[in-house]
């Protein structure tokens, strides 16, 4: 048997949208976003870079829901590439949702440990966090839902208790949303060419937080009412991520600073410094963001190699679904002994830039195949799957440049062993 069930309603699906977005950006992408624009930018320049991020994510969004509703399977882009524009742009798009997304895994695996654990054994705690989430997932996805409402509560609550206390502080530098210079060196708000190269890079890694809506495009077998399902599900999640990004955004700014943002690898701890109980309460909340984000990673992931298995991309044995608890069991043990061997093997420091290529790659074919379709299944303006086609691409060119190399040698491993496997088996 390899067909899924399908369990989850809207509610199931935005909660786990949310637990796939909230908690990396708000923990991870704030301090390397704030250091790309610190040169020339200002502290509005951040915000810029969110809004341009969240922009790009809506693109990519409606582009997946419209997609989803009309191939409400599992698989995501990869399916939707190979329907609408053949099966090597369904390839590129599945291998890099694979690569990005296992590397995600990695990273917050390794930010769960550097939240939780005492010095020397981050990567243990975060091996264990891996093998006690993929377990869950191998469960069921009901209790990966009923899992994520629970991580999405205690994160929003902490994110709450953060903000509250950090603006009812004093401000470390006083520096305020307009950041400690008030404008870039030259050519006014952003400096010419250079602030803009800043501000887009920072969207690419800005964008790293809201990619979780494509773990509620890739459960199209398991919701109910698909058509109408996913489009809501996705827009719902994303809409109140970035409701909680601006809050957290403006907070930071008003409190640190754009240079004491970029100073520190834990810019909500820095902003509540000076109370300890509001350190703790940041501290759960990290660990539990990182908790619900990996746990909705695992599965995304897991269903992705389920597809790309079943068309031979991937060894077909992947392709097997449990027969009593109905999910890609063989996928997900795999997955889960990949990023164990990468938390134990590699560290946090350029995983959000490495992850963003593969994602922003894998949702410039999602547009383009968006692009394609007409009559009774275009759900929104074709204007809008350009602008986040050109956006993806823009982006992934502007990402720091160790994350573009890497990205680049990675995809093209992956195309050269499909081009292999086709040969072969034509022989």
């Amino acid at each position: 048997m390899t067909q899924l069930a399908r369990r989850l309603g809207t509610s199931d699906a935005v909660i786990i949208g949310l637990g796939s977005m909230i908690g990396a950006g708000v923990f991870a992408a704030f301090a390397p976003a704030a250091r790309a624009v610190e040169p020339t930018g200002t502290g509005a320049a951040l915000l810029l870079a969110l809004a341009l991020a969240a922009v790009v994510a809506y693109c990519n969004a409606t582009s997946s829901a419209q997609l989803a509703a009309q191939y409400p399977t599992s698989g995501g882009t990869y399916v939707y590439g190979r329907e609408r524009l053949g099966d090597w742009w369904g390839y590129l798009a599945g291998w890099g949702f694979v690569v990005g997304k296992t590397a995600s895994c990695a990273a917050m695996a390794l930010t769960f440990g550097t939240y939780t654990a005492p010095p020397g054994w981050e990567r243990p705690v975060a091996i264990a966090a891996v093998v006690a989430l993929a377990t869950v997932n191998y469960r069921g996805v009901t209790r990966t839902a009923r899992a994520a409402r629970w991580i999405v509560a205690v994160v929003l609550f902490a994110l709450a208790v953060t903000v509250a206390v950090a603006l009812g502080g004093s401000s470390p530098d006083g520096a305020g949303i307009w950041g400690p210079s008030g404008a870039g060196p030259a050519g006014g708000f952003l400096g010419g060419p250079a602030g803009w190269y800043g501000v887009l890079q920072a969207a690419g890694l800005l964008f790293f937080a809201f990619a979780g809506f494509a773990r509620i495009a890739t459960m199209g077998e398991e919701v109910r009412e698909p058509r109408q399902t996913i489009p809501r599900a996705i827009v719902g999640a994303l809409g109140g991520t970035v409701v909680v990004y601006a809050f957290v955004a403006v907070t930071l700014l008003a409190v640190l600073g754009l240079s004491g943002i970029g100073a520190s690898t834990t810019p909500l701890a820095a902003a509540v410094e000076g109370s300890p109980g509001a350190g703790v309460v940041v501290r759960v909340g990290a660990a539990a963001a990182s908790l619900g984000a990996l746990l909705a990673l695992i599965a995304g992931v897991g269903r992705t190699t389920l597809a790309m298995a079943r068309e031979g991309d991937l060894p077909r044995w992947l392709a097997a679904v449990h027969p009593l608890f109905r999910v890609p069991h063989r996928a997900e043990v795999a997955l889960a002994v990949v990023v164990c061997a990468l938390v134990a093997t590699v560290d946090l420091r350029g995983a959000i830039g490495f992850s963003s290529f593969g994602v922003l790659l894998y949702y410039a074919v999602a547009n383009a195949s968006a692009r394609t379709q007409g009559g009774e299944h275009r759900l929104y303006p074709r204007w809008l799957q350009v602008l986040g086609l050109v956006a993806c691409l823009v982006l992934v060119v502007t990402l720091p440049v160790q994350a573009v190399l890497a990205g680049t040698g990675v995809f093209a491993v992956g195309l050269v062993l499909r081009a292999v496997r086709l040969r072969t088996a034509a022989r």
